[in-house]
């Protein structure tokens, strides 16, 4: 009697991936194609993703704190390599990618032992790491908030942004969310240096004194503590006896940099700070997006960057520009400064005179260039829509642009970089920054709203603009107001939507409220009853909190990005108002169904004919899909990464992505806001990660396994019919055969083929 062979087999085997059913394959329609992601390697060549805090050793190898990445980066004569983490968010301890961060947004060099200490901000945790890459918990415990002074794991921190190490080792965080200045001395214990938990800004010694949101910390040479008193627009220094005074800046003034002695000097939400050990404090002045110096005396200039301009441009003083630069580091061994440009992406140097160039990474490139593809340049695009030919139209600062379904960019209406609120063709015409823009597929006629000339414009194939409801204006005396055309009063409108019939629908941002224009020009409220609120019901008693998207699928149900609420909501003709996803009382990730589902500013909506819902989660990094069940998936991106990949589902990478739309081929487009690009998503084909067979010890059968993601629908043949997607069956051949699974979804087919083989010592299988 012969044996009957086993059968264990799969051409290749691949673990199976945990994957929403619909997946989005990402690529680009037009605009830059550099921009944050996480590539090793030299100069330009390398990619970070939000770089924050920089420092240098005593070699002049610098390290990076690469947020958007979850890892600690090394530079050493430009070559960028990875020192610890693997770019997945976790609060593991282990040597190199052995480790996990979760957003570190602070690191210092502590010469004492020779080792990186780093504030892995969002485990709310202080770590350190080996110049070899073995990371291991000083403090803190990981994903537990709170303030309590003690040893080790039992300390507690909220979101600890900056650290700072002295001479003799001990360790000062800025811990940003608690208002604190903490302090952390050998053995891992945690005191409170200066501040309360009740932020202000007195001066005072110890406790007594309060800051609000300290970001970055610095230590010098005397002993004395620097702080980037990020909340107070203010730089204070803290004596080695733990007196707290105001160095620069005058609370609670924020502004364009302003140099001056003192107080009379200007700051907008100072981020980081480092000194040359002579006595010169410089500020990576964030939202002035310019690099500051304070000597001895206390006297402000302003270094590097143009103020209050952002860009990006290596050059000399206002002649180089920066994007919310957000940490920097002073090198010793050659006396430049470092610093770490988040939202361009980059790593740069600074010379003392001012003398800026890039060291790593490639920043974003943006502007208004008409062209092809990415030779194209748009600035900021803030919302897309598309006609029935497949032409897309997108709002870029202060114009219109219309991409062709090549890619070929032309400026249809407005001029970059001219706010205004004229009536006319082409560039003779004036926008006053739009958010939103929707076509008349039976029309062709484009609206936008203009968001801060309180407006609805309207736009012929042709260019020629016209003002179609609304006043430009100051909407201080009459911010909310329905009626027809001029009569009509608007409060920074945002998205907006066309039905089938010709009526648009504006999401008025600050009036909370859903309005709607008749072809005619006559406007009314749809819903919301102008209070902040997350009610559901009527349409008019209904209320939401600061609506930015608004979409209308076949049946003319209107679904809407209810921003601040972190929901997206359903309004039916009938004037009913419901939530279909998102947890209005909670802001962040999950994927789920209805209100178990969590966004964290949800900005914009696309609905296809059925129901079903795309969104921008913009905070998220992500887009989102909504079945008409309310069962919420991620369909392209990952939480909390961003940056600019093309790919396939969580492959991929957006920079918060602010408008989206449905093209009438069923291609998704992202106007992909940071990245300064628009992007163009195809539903992705299956794929089948696993089918094989494996004996079942005693029975004489098989169990057939699959793995698959991408699809809505499976089956296998001889005999076994319909199956899920994911799953497994018992089969009893009787003779070698060959199983086939089908997997089929929006995006396409997919095959696999196992065979067992009866009567024979050898193995087969194919799969496609």
């Amino acid at each position: 009697m012969r044996r009957r062979a086993a059968a264990l087999f799969l051409t290749l085997i691949v673990p199976a991936i945990a994957s929403a059913q619909l997946q989005l394959n990402v690529d680009r329609l037009a605009g830059t194609p550099l921009g944050g992601s996480y590539v090793d390697g030299t100069g330009a060549s390398a990619r970070f993703s939000l770089p924050h805090a920089v420092v240098t050793d005593d070699a002049g190898n610098i390290y990076v704190a690469d947020n958007g990445n979850n890892v600690i980066r090394k530079i050493t004569a430009g070559v960028v390599t990875t020192l610890a983490g693997n770019g997945t968010i976790g609060p593991s301890d282990g040597r190199g990618s052995g480790a996990q961060f979760n957003h570190p947004n602070g690191i210092a060099f502590d010469r004492s032992s020779g080792t990186l200490v780093v504030a892995d901000t969002r485990n709310h945790i202080i770590r350190r790491v080996t110049l070899d890459g073995l990371v291991t918990t000083i403090a803190g415990t990981a994903g537990k908030v709170g303030s309590t002074n003690a040893t080790g794991a039992a300390a507690r921190f909220t979101n600890p942004e900056g650290v700072a190490v002295d001479g003799a080792g001990t360790i000062y965080v800025a811990d940003v969310s608690n208002h604190l200045i903490r302090k952390i001395a050998a053995g891992g214990v945690v005191t409170t240096l200066a501040g309360s938990t009740v932020s202000g800004h007195d001066d005072g010694f110890g406790t007594d004194a309060r800051f609000t949101f300290p970001w970055g910390i610095t230590s010098d040479n005397a002993g004395t503590l620097w702080v980037a008193d990020s909340g107070n627009h203010t730089v204070r220094k803290i004596s080695p006896e733990g007196r707290v005074t105001t160095v620069a800046g005058l609370a609670n003034n924020e502004g364009d940099a302003k140099d001056g002695v003192g107080e009379a000097a200007r700051f907008d939400f100072p981020h980081a700070i480092t000194n040359d050990g002579a006595g010169n404090v410089y500020v990576a002045d964030t939202d002035n997006h310019a690099i500051r110096k304070i000597t001895p005396d206390g006297t402000v200039t302003t270094l590097a960057g143009q103020l209050d301009i952002l860009g990006f441009g290596d050059g000399t003083g206002p002649a180089s520009h920066f994007y919310r630069p957000a940490g920097i580091a002073f090198d010793a061994s050659t006396g430049f400064l470092i610093v770490g440009d988040h939202y361009n992406n980059t790593i740069r140097r600074v010379s003392t005179s001012g003398v800026t160039n890039t060291i790593a990474g490639a920043a974003q490139q943006y502007g208004s260039t008409d062209a092809i593809g990415s030779a194209a340049r748009f600035s900021f695009p803030e919302a897309v829509a598309t006609d029935a030919a497949g032409n897309a139209y997108v709002v870029s600062d202060c114009s219109v642009r219309k991409i062709t379904p090549d890619g070929t960019v032309t400026t249809l209406a407005g001029k970059y970089g001219a706010p205004g609120s004229t009536d006319g063709t082409g560039a003779a015409a004036r926008f006053n920054y739009p958010q939103g823009i929707a076509v008349d597929r039976n029309s062709g006629i484009i609206y936008v709203s203009d968001s801060y000339n309180h407006t609805i414009r309207k736009i012929t194939q042709a260019g020629v603009v016209t003002t179609f409801a609304g006043l430009a204006g100051d909407p201080d005396e009459v911010f909310f107001k329905d009626g027809t055309g001029f009569a009509a009063r608007f409060f920074y409108p945002w998205g907006i939507a066309v039905d089938s019939l010709g009526n648009v629908y504006v999401a008025d941002e600050n009036n909370c409220r859903i309005r709607m224009i008749e072809p005619a020009g006559v406007v009314t409220t749809f819903a919301g009853n102008g209070f902040q609120g997350q009610n559901n019901g009527s349409a008019l008693g209904a209320s939401f909190r600061f609506p930015t998207g608004v979409a209308v699928d076949a049946a003319r149900n209107i679904y809407v990005a209810d921003y601040a609420n972190n929901a997206i909501r359903k309004i039916t003709q009938a004037g009913q108002v419901t939530t279909l996803a998102g947890n209005v009382n909670s802001e962040g990730y999950a994927d789920g169904q209805g209100t178990a589902a969590v966004f964290d500013n949800p900005i914009s909506v696309a609905a296809d004919a059925a129901g079903n819902v795309y969104v921008a989660d913009y905070s998220n990094h992500v887009i989102r899909y909504i079945s008409t069940t309310g069962a919420v998936t991620t369909v392209a991106g990952m939480y909390a990464s961003p940056g600019n990949v093309n790919g396939v589902a969580s492959a991929a990478r957006f920079f918060f992505p602010a408008g989206i739309a449905l093209d009438p081929n069923g291609k998704l487009l992202v106007a992909d806001e940071s990245n300064h690009a628009v992007r163009i998503a195809n539903v992705a084909a299956p794929q089948i990660t696993r089918f094989d067979a494996s004996v079942i010890p005693g029975t004489g059968s098989y169990a057939l396994t699959w793995t698959s993601t991408g699809g809505t629908t499976a089956s296998i043949d001889n005999g076994i019919g319909s199956v899920t997607v994911n799953g497994s069956r018992s089969v009893t051949p009787s003779a070698t055969t060959t199983y086939t699974l089908t997997v089929t979804g929006p995006g396409g087919t997919a095959t696999a083929r196992t065979t067992i083989l009866l009567g024979v010592q050898r193995r087969r299988s194919t799969g496609r």
